[in-house]
């Protein structure tokens, strides 16, 4: 539903480009088929790229899309393009909505929803003073998922539990075992 997306957003943004990284599915084919019937030539599939190169991807786009339909458990894509200061769209899936809020870093859309999909891509592409806030919000939520920051969390949960008398300690309660 992609390209079917794309399909409208390149009527409102005639020089936009769609630039798909990633190995594919069994699909990919019948996208590219679907792409040569439509005319788009400015859709480009690139396949799958090393974790090195990721980051160049992001930072030629004007906006990051993740249109999943469900199976993402985290949304580690998406701190990446946002770890770049990208503004993000993406499917309102609980792998995403737990990084993303929408509104804020980027627009969460339904699933599988053209129209919203494409309504929410052309709303970034064509606002570059929106595009730009949540950008910089974007990257300042990446950073809280850092590996520096993470650790300072774990180290501050255990400096809070060691530091609780230990009457206040929250331990399971232990059946006591004869003598």
């Amino acid at each position: 539903y992609l390209i079917r997306a794309y399909r409208r957003v390149r009527q409102e943004v005639p020089n936009s480009r769609l630039i798909i990284v990633g190995p594919g599915t069994r699909l990919r084919g019948k996208y590219e088929k679907e792409v040569l019937r439509s005319g788009l030539e400015d859709v480009i599939f690139v396949g799958g790229k090393p974790q090195s190169e990721l980051p160049q991807y992001y930072k030629t786009a004007d906006v990051f899309c993740a249109p999943a339909t469900g199976l993402e458990s985290f949304g580690i894509v998406l701190l990446e393009a946002m770890a770049v200061g990208k503004p993000i769209v993406a499917t309102n899936i609980e792998g995403y909505n737990s990084v993303l809020t929408h509104g804020v870093e980027g627009l969460l859309v339904p699933p599988k929803n053209e129209e919203m999909l494409a309504q929410a891509l052309v709303s970034l592409l064509t606002n570059e003073s929106l595009r730009q806030e949540m950008a910089t919000r974007a990257r300042l939520k990446a950073m809280e998922y850092s590996w520096e920051h993470i650790a300072q969390r774990v180290l501050n949960y255990y400096a809070r539990i060691l530091s609780e008398p230990p009457w206040q300690k929250h331990l399971p309660e232990v059946e006591a075992l004869p003598v």
